[in-house]
C-alpha cells in the first residue's frame, strides 16, 4: 500500500470516529425523559429544547462555518468543533438548569461545525467513490446515536450514574476523536474561496434545486429529532418499560444504520434519485401509519421501517449536497445553506410534537402531524433528485 493511500485510509478511519460522535449528546437524551422529568419537575415542552436547541444550534451554525474555515482552516475548524462538543457535554453533568440548558447550546455548536465539514473533506480527499464513503460515515452517525439510545438507562439506573452522568459520558468520547484528529492539524491552512461568504449565499439562495436540498434536509431531520425524543414516551405510555423502550429506539437507529448504507449507495448509482425518495416516503407513511395503533404488538416493526427510512433519507440528504455541487468548496457552502435552512426547520419538531401531546393528551394528532411532514419531503426530494448542479 502507497503511503498516500495508507494516509486516506487512516483519515477516513478518524472520519468513522468522530461520525460516531456527533449524534449521542442528542439521542442519549429521550430514553431518559422520564427521569428528566421527575428530577427537575420540567414539561414535556421545556424537555423537547433538550433535542431543539442543539438543532436550532445545527441551523444558525452551519451556515456560519466557512468564516471559521477562512479563518483556522478546515482541521482546525474540526478540532474547536470537537472541543466544544466535549465541554458542552460534560459541562451538562452539573446540577444546574442554566448549565444544562447552556451546555446543550454548546454541544449544538460543535455539532453544527462537524456536520458542515464532513461532506466537503469526502469530496475532496475521495471525489471518485463519494457516494459509497458518504454513506458509510452518515451510517456511523446512527450507530452513534443507536448505541447511546440503548445504553441511557442502563448508564443510568443499572450502572447508577443517574441520567446527568448517563448525559456526560459522552463528552470523554469525543475528545478521543479530538486527539485521534490532532495529527491532521499538520496539514491545516486557511481556506481559500474564490467568491466571498456572502456571494456565495446569495448565488445559492437564488437557485430553487439548493433551496429544495435544503427543505429535504429539513423535513426528514424535523422527523429524525422529533422522534429520538419522544418514540421511547410514546411506548411507555403504551406500556412498555423504559429499558425496553430505550433499546426500541436504539433498534430503530440500528435500523437507520441500514437505511443510510443502502439507500444512499444505490441511489448514487443512478442518474436521477426521485425513484428512491418515492420508495422511502411510501414505507415512511406505512410505518407512521402503524405507529398510531395504541398498541405494542408491531411496534418494533414500525420502529425498525420508520428507522430504515429516516437513515436512508438523512444519507439521501447528504449524498444531494455531494452530487449536486461540481467541487469541494461548492460543497461546503451547499452543505452550509442546506444544514442551515434544514436544521432551523428541524428544530421546530420536537417542541411542536411535545406542545401538540400536551394539548390533546394523545399521540394521535403528533403522528398526523409528522405524516403531513411527508407530504413536503416528497416535494422535495423529488426536486432534489434531478441530475443537474447548483
Amino acid at each position: 500500500m502507497t503511503a498516500e493511500r495508507t494516509r486516506k485510509l487512516l483519515l477516513f478511519l478518524v472520519i468513522i470516529l468522530i461520525s460516531l460522535n456527533l449524534r449521542p449528546a442528542i439521542t442519549s437524551v429521550g430514553p431518559l425523559v422520564g427521569e428528566i422529568r421527575l428530577d427537575t419537575g420540567l414539561s414535556n415542552s421545556m424537555i423537547g429544547l433538550l433535542t431543539t436547541i442543539p438543532v436550532l444550534a445545527f441551523g444558525f451554525f452551519s451556515v456560519l462555518t466557512p468564516l471559521f474555515t477562512r479563518k483556522i482552516g478546515t482541521e482546525g475548524t474540526m478540532s474547536f468543533a470537537l472541543f466544544i462538543l466535549s465541554g458542552g457535554i460534560l459541562l451538562r453533568v452539573i446540577p444546574s438548569f442554566a448549565a444544562l440548558f447552556i451546555g446543550t447550546l454548546i454541544l449544538g455548536i460543535g455539532i453544527a461545525l462537524g456536520n458542515v465539514l464532513l461532506p466537503g473533506i469526502i469530496k475532496k480527499q475521495f471525489p471518485k467513490r463519494a457516494g459509497y464513503l458518504t454513506a458509510t460515515y452518515s451510517a456511523m452517525f446512527g450507530a452513534g446515536a443507536a448505541l447511546a439510545s440503548g445504553v441511557s438507562v442502563p448508564l443510568s439506573e443499572g450502572a447508577g450514574l443517574g441520567w446527568r452522568w448517563a448525559l456526560g459520558v459522552w463528552g470523554f468520547a469525543s475528545l478521543i476523536a479530538l486527539i485521534v484528529w490532532l495529527p491532521q492539524m499538520k496539514t491545516n491552512l486557511p481556506a481559500v474561496n474564490r467568491k466571498s461568504f456572502r456571494e456565495a449565499l446569495r448565488h445559492l439562495g437564488t437557485t430553487k434545486l439548493a433551496w429544495m436540498i435544503a427543505v429535504f434536509m429539513g423535513v426528514q431531520s424535523l422527523t429524525y429529532y422529533t422522534l429520538i425524543t419522544w418514540l421511547p414516551e410514546i411506548l411507555i405510555d403504551r406500556g412498555m418499560n423504559p429499558s425496553d423502550a430505550g433499546w426500541m429506539l436504539a433498534f430503530m437507529q440500528a435500523m437507520g444504520v441500514l437505511g443510510t448504507l443502502m439507500i444512499p449507495a444505490w441511489a448514487a448509482r443512478r442518474k436521477r434519485q426521485r425513484l428512491p425518495v418515492i420508495i422511502i416516503v411510501v414505507l415512511e407513511l406505512i410505518s407512521l401509519i402503524g405507529l398510531m395503533v395504541p398498541s405494542l404488538t408491531l411496534a418494533v416493526v414500525w420502529s425498525g421501517l420508520i428507522g430504515y427510512c429516516l437513515g436512508g433519507s438523512f444519507g439521501l440528504a447528504l449524498l444531494f449536497i455531494v452530487l449536486r455541487s461540481r467541487d469541494s468548496d461548492s460543497a461546503n457552502e451547499l452543505s452550509g445553506m442546506s444544514q442551515s435552512v434544514g436544521y432551523t426547520i428541524a428544530a421546530t419538531g420536537p417542541f411542536i410534537f411535545g406542545g401538540l401531546f400536551d394539548l390533546f393528551e394523545n399521540w394521535f394528532i403528533p403522528i398526523a402531524f409528522l405524516i403531513c411532514i411527508t407530504i413536503i419531503k416528497t416535494w422535495a426530494g423529488w426536486w432534489a433528485g434531478r441530475d443537474e448542479y447548483v
